[in-house]
Parts: C-alpha cells; structure tokens; sequence
C-alpha cells in the first residue's frame, strides 16, 4: 500500500519551479498533489503522479534531480480532530514521521494524509489494524480523475 513519490531538487531561483511542471506538462502528465518545502538555497518539491516512472524519466531527461522514494497515504475524516486522532495512533506505536502533507481526492467529507515514516511497513499494519483506510496507488489515482 505504498506510494511512489517524486523529490524534485530545485536552485531557489526564480523560474525554477515552473521548469519541471512546463516539461511534466508537455508530457501529459498530471500532478495529483504536490509539497514544497524551501531553504535560503534550494528546495525540495515533493509530488506524487499516476505515472511516477515516465514522470522520473522526463524530469531526468529535462536536467532535474529527482528521487523516488515511497510514501504512505491514508484517508482521513476532513473535521477537527481528524488529524489528531490518526497521530495519537502513530504515537502510541512509536513510529516517527519524517514528514507529512495532506490534501482533497474526490471523497466527500474526506481528505487524504502523505506520511513519510521512518518504518512504513510498521506504520501501515498498526493504522490498518485501528482501521485507518491505508490509500493505495490506484485508489488515489482513480479518485484523481
């Protein structure tokens, strides 16, 4: 139940950001959902496709950096609370979060929650097992389009 995800690194400078999306478009492929986290030099954009290979490939081909790394999406309620109440599961089993960024999919009343852990596999059995719905790759996607 993992999930590609594509690390763009960028020179903070203008137009940078707009080159990967120009060569993303050009090939066809849409973006889902996407993160941008800066420092004073660089920044690191975080995107997930339905295609992360052909993406890669083209982002490579326009002179970018990318890697891919696997992430863990999960469907939340869109309430208060939401949030709080799929980390205090996460807590109480001890798993760290590297990062997180969450958005909308289609579902009503519904939002979904990127995690990077420092153990999916842990994660993703102790959120099912508190029956967390753990998104995979062609839920998310078909919810997209």
């Amino acid at each position: 139940m993992k999930i590609k995800q594509l690390s763009v690194f960028l020179e903070n400078k203008p137009g940078r950001l707009s080159e990967p999306c120009h060569a993303l478009s050009k090939a066809g492929v849409n973006i889902l959902t996407l993160s941008l986290a800066d420092t004073q030099q660089f920044g690191i954009m975080r995107l997930i496709v339905k295609e992360p290979e052909k993406a890669r490939d083209v982002l490579t081909q326009a002179g970018c950096v990318v890697k891919v790394t696997e992430i863990v999406a999960v469907e939340v309620e869109d309430r208060p609370g939401g949030l709080a109440d799929i980390l205090e599961i996460i807590e109480a089993a001890d798993i760290s979060i590297e990062y997180m960024y969450a958005f909308t999919f289609g579902r009503k009343d519904k939002a979904a929650l990127v995690f990077r852990f420092d153990d999916p596999d842990k994660a993703i059995d102790v959120l099912q097992d508190k029956g967390v719905n753990v998104i995979g790759g062609l839920e998310l996607y078909d919810n997209a389009d």
